[in-house]
């Protein structure tokens, strides 16, 4: 009996030294939170638990989480936001495990065995529960600029070449832009109708940045918008919003169409294409928010070519001074 109890404890004890976790080798990585964590140097079984500020980046840095947090249909049907449209990616055409939303599931992260645990302040599953089954990291996105996410994330992955190379990419697309159109001379601006509002940001996801870094003109009130930050600005602020070309967004993930998006601005002021130029003048475009509002490179792609469509090649009129 003493020899049977010898061998199962060498069997556990050669079981623990060959597991993944206790072997990989590790380094220390301060998270956003000022807390230092001993984390794998090639971290293979990552659970996100943010789909769209960790999830997405993640697949575009080619890392595959063993699991994800998520959102569910009516239905109940789990699916990591805007990711089919970005990535190709989902819960159902991969192997990556729903572990829940808000808050995450906290046995189903256990269930996977990480061997590191990414999440931000916004998720609410206890960070002690999550620092006792793997080293945890805490990232904050409101503290970086939009795609500082994609930084960070190359630095935990070691997949810093191929963030270089989806830069690389997108600065030919902005040098693109500038080839074709003089953004210099044109005005641009952003909004949507929000609860009798018009929702302004200083610089709206991925269709902001490449307007911003193609160099097109933005209206002072949206300029005097601190970086990072958005307002609601009531009906009297309209003629401030107005440009050459303004852009709407609608949510496609909630089915929405361009009707809705129609709908919310009037909402905010009824008979609005009478007061707003742009639209006057077919000027405005509509278009999905997933891929004008996600941190994703693909997303700033499709926006360098939606405005090079849009614009470049156009007879239009500019807005009156």
């Amino acid at each position: 009996m003493q020899f049977i109890l010898k061998l199962a404890a060498v069997a556990v004890v050669t079981a623990l030294s060959l597991s993944p976790v206790l072997a990989q080798e590790t380094r220390s990585f301060t998270d956003d939170t000022g807390r230092v964590v001993d984390i794998p140097v090639a971290p293979q079984r990552i659970v996100s638990l943010h789909d769209s500020v960790l999830t997405i980046p993640l697949l575009e840095l080619g890392v595959l989480p063993v699991g994800s947090h998520g959102r569910t249909t009516e239905e109940g049907k789990p699916f990591i936001r805007s990711s089919n449209v970005l990535t190709g990616i989902d819960f159902d055409n991969s192997t990556i495990h729903f572990v829940g939303n808000l808050p995450a599931d906290v046995e189903a992260v256990a269930a996977l065995e990480p061997d590191l645990i990414l999440t931000t302040p916004w998720q609410t599953a206890g960070l002690e529960q999550l620092e006792t089954i793997a080293p945890t990291l805490v990232l904050d996105s409101g503290k970086r600029d939009a795609f500082g996410m994609h930084s960070v994330l190359a630095d935990v992955t070691g997949t810093q070449d191929r963030l270089a190379t989806l830069d690389a990419r997108y600065q030919s697309q902005i040098a693109q832009i500038k080839r074709l159109i003089d953004t210099s001379s044109i005005s641009v601006s952003i909004m949507q109708g929000v609860n009798g509002q018009f929702a302004v940001w200083h610089t709206y996801g991925t269709l902001g940045i490449v307007l911003r870094d193609a160099g097109f003109v933005f209206p002072d009130r949206v300029n005097a918008i601190p970086e990072g930050t958005n307002e609601l600005l009531s009906a009297e602020a309209l003629p401030e919003l107005d440009a050459d070309f303004v852009f709407v967004t609608y949510r496609t993930d909630a089915l929405e169409t361009p009707a809705d998006a129609m709908k919310y601005l009037e909402e905010v002021v009824p008979g609005f294409c009478d007061f707003l130029f742009a639209c006057r003048a077919n000027q405005m475009i509509v278009m999905p928010r997933e891929e004008a509002s996600s941190a994703s490179y693909y997303g700033l792609g499709v926006m360098a070519y939606t405005v090079i469509s849009q614009i470049s090649g156009r007879r239009f009129e500019h807005k009156p001074d």
